[in-house]
C-alpha cells in the first residue's frame, strides 16, 4: 500500500515541467486563439464517457489527454476574440498564485488556519477601499463573484435594517412586505438574491430608465412616495455602477440622497464597473459610491483575474459579525486570550474558503495597480474606437455606447426593412458561434435585439476591432441566401 499520494520529487518535477510546457504553449498561441470551438455536446460527452478508474495511469499521458480534450477545445476566454458576457482572460501572475495557493491549501476561515492568507485578505479589502474611494473602516470578504457579492451585501442589509425584528432568529414571519428598488437594467442576480432572502421578487420595484439606460430618479421617488402612502416599507435602493447590458452608471449621488431621505439601505452593484471608478477620467461618474452602505465588486472583470474572485464591502466589520456570527463550540474564539486576530468565519457565511485574495495581492504587487488602470483605460478607449468605427460605417448601426467597455449595435448590411434587419441579427449569433473566429452574444435593449460586445481583455488591440467587424460581415454574407 502506498504511504501517501505524493510522487517522488524527480517524478513530480517531470509532471510540473510537462504542465508548464503545455501552459506556455497556450500562451504562445494566445493571440491566435479562436473565440469558440464548435463541438457538438454529445461529442464532448463521449470524450469523458468512461467508468470510474480504480487503477491510476501514466500522468504524462494524462496531461496529453488534458491538452487534447480540455485545453485545446476551450472557449477562447484568454485571447482577443472573446466579446461575450464579461470575460477578461486572466493574467499570468494569478496563474502562479493559484498554483501556490492550491499547494499550501489554506482554509481562510480561522486566523490560525491561515495566518498570512487571512492578513492578505484583510489587506486586499483595505486596498479595494482605496481603489473605489470607500470608507477606510470597511469590512468585507472575498467571494465567488458579483452574484455572491450582491447576495452577501443584501443579507447584511436585511439583517441590519431589521435588527429590531431579529430576523436571524425569527425569520420574516409576520412582517409586513418590504421593498427593494432598482432599475430595469439591474442584473438578474438581484432577483435571485431577493428570492433566496425570502423577500420575494414581487417586492422588487424595477424603475424605468432614461435614454442612456440609467435609472430615472424622478420615477424612483414617485414610486417610493406611492408605496409609503399604500403602507409598504421601503427597504433598499440599488444603484448600478456599470450595468451589465450597456455599462450604464446610475446617478449614485442622487440615489444616496434619496436613500438618506427615506431612511433606506443604499447598495451599489459595482460587479461590472465598480473598479473603473479608480480612473481619474471616470471618477466624477461614480460620485456617491463612497456613501453606499454596501458595495459588490468583481475582480475577475476589471482587475483581469482568473475565475473566481469577487468582493463585497460594508461600512465596518461589526456589521458583518452582527449578520454572520453564530457560536459553535469547536470554533469558539472566546476560550483564547483576548487577541486582535480576525476570524473571517465569524464575519461571513462560509467556513471552508480557499485563498482567493492571494492572486489579487500577488498581481497588484507584481504589476502595480497603475498598470491595471492603464489596461482599463485602454479597453475603454478601444470601446470608444469600436463605436466610432460603427458610426462611420454604412453597414452597422450603433444602439448604445457608454463610458465603460460595452457597445451594443446591429448589422444592417444593405437591408432596407426593419424585419430583414431583425432577422439577420438574430441569425448572426448562432452563425458566428458556428464559425468560431470570434465569440459574441446578443441582448435586448428596450425589447429590441442587439449584438453586445464587451471589450474587457488586456490582450485586445485596435486590430481586434477590425477583425470583429470583418468577421460579422463575412458571416452575414454567408447567411444572406438563407433569410426568409
Amino acid at each position: 500500500m502506498n504511504k501517501s499520494l505524493d510522487f517522488p520529487s524527480s517524478e513530480f518535477k517531470q509532471i510540473l515541467d510537462k504542465a508548464t510546457d503545455i501552459i506556455l504553449g497556450k500562451y504562445d498561441l494566445v493571440d491566435e486563439q479562436k473565440g469558440y470551438n464548435n463541438y457538438a455536446q454529445d461529442e464532448v460527452a463521449r470524450w469523458f464517457d468512461e467508468p470510474l478508474p480504480f487503477e491510476g495511469g501514466d500522468v504524462i499521458k494524462l496531461l496529453d489527454e488534458v491538452k487534447q480534450k480540455v485545453i485545446d477545445p476551450a472557449t477562447g476566454n484568454m485571447g482577443p476574440n472573446m466579446y461575450a458576457y464579461v470575460m477578461t482572460g486572466g493574467n499570468q501572475i494569478s496563474t502562479i498564485a493559484d498554483l501556490i495557493a492550491t499547494t499550501i491549501n489554506q482554509n481562510v476561515a480561522k486566523w490560525h488556519l491561515a495566518p498570512s492568507m487571512t492578513e492578505i485578505e484583510k489587506r486586499v479589502v483595505k486596498w479595494t477601499t482605496e481603489m473605489i474611494n470607500y470608507t477606510n473602516d470597511a469590512g468585507g470578504a472575498m467571494v465567488s463573484g458579483g452574484s455572491e457579492a450582491n447576495l452577501a451585501s443584501l443579507t447584511v442589509a436585511r439583517n441590519v435594517f431589521f435588527r429590531n425584528n431579529n430576523v436571524n432568529k425569527n425569520g420574516l414571519f409576520g412582517m409586513k412586505p418590504f421593498l427593494i428598488y432598482c432599475s430595469k437594467e439591474t442584473h438578474n442576480c438581484i432577483d435571485k438574491s431577493v428570492g433566496l432572502l425570502g423577500i420575494g421578487t414581487n417586492n422588487m420595484r424595477r424603475i424605468e430608465t432614461n435614454r442612456d439606460f440609467t435609472i430615472n430618479i424622478a420615477k424612483l421617488e414617485e414610486q417610493i412616495k406611492s408605496d409609503v402612502i399604500n403602507g409598504f416599507t421601503p427597504f433598499c435602493i440599488i444603484g448600478n455602477a456599470g450595468s451589465v447590458n450597456t455599462g450604464a452608471i446610475d446617478d449614485l449621488d442622487s440615489l444616496s440622497e434619496i436613500s438618506k431621505k427615506y431612511n433606506v439601505w443604499f447598495h451599489v452593484d459595482g460587479a461590472y464597473g465598480g473598479l473603473a471608478s479608480s480612473l481619474p477620467s471616470l471618477k466624477h461618474q461614480y460620485k456617491g459610491i463612497e456613501k453606499a452602505d454596501s458595495v459588490a465588486l468583481d475582480f475577475h472583470k476589471w482587475l483581469y483575474q482568473p475565475f473566481e474572485i469577487g468582493c463585497f464591502l460594508v461600512k465596518n466589520w461589526a456589521l458583518l459579525k452582527e449578520t454572520y456570527f453564530n457560536k459553535a463550540d469547536y470554533l469558539d474564539s472566546d476560550i483564547n486570550v483576548i487577541s486582535p486576530r480576525l476570524e473571517i468565519n465569524e464575519h461571513y457565511f462560509q467556513l471552508s474558503r480557499n485563498a482567493k485574495a492571494f492572486k489579487i495581492w500577488m498581481s497588484i504587487k507584481a504589476y502595480g495597480f497603475a498598470l491595471f488602470q492603464q489596461m482599463m483605460q485602454k479597453d475603454i478607449a478601444l470601446s470608444a474606437y469600436l463605436s466610432k468605427v460603427i458610426k462611420e460605417s454604412d453597414d452597422f448601426e450603433i444602439k448604445s455606447d457608454s463610458d465603460l467597455a460595452i457597445v451594443c449595435f446591429r448589422y444592417i448590411g444593405t437591408f432596407t426593412t426593419e424585419e430583414e434587419i431583425i432577422n439577420i441579427n438574430k441569425k448572426l449569433i448562432p452563425a458566428l458561434e458556428l464559425d468560431g473566429s470570434i465569440f459574441i452574444t446578443g441582448t435586448k435593449l428596450n425589447g429590441e435585439f442587439v449584438i453586445r460586445a464587451c471589450l474587457i481583455n488586456h490582450r485586445k488591440q485596435k486590430e481586434s476591432i477590425h477583425h470583429l467587424l470583418d468577421t460579422i460581415r463575412h458571416v452575414a454574407k454567408t447567411l444572406k441566401g438563407t433569410l426568409n
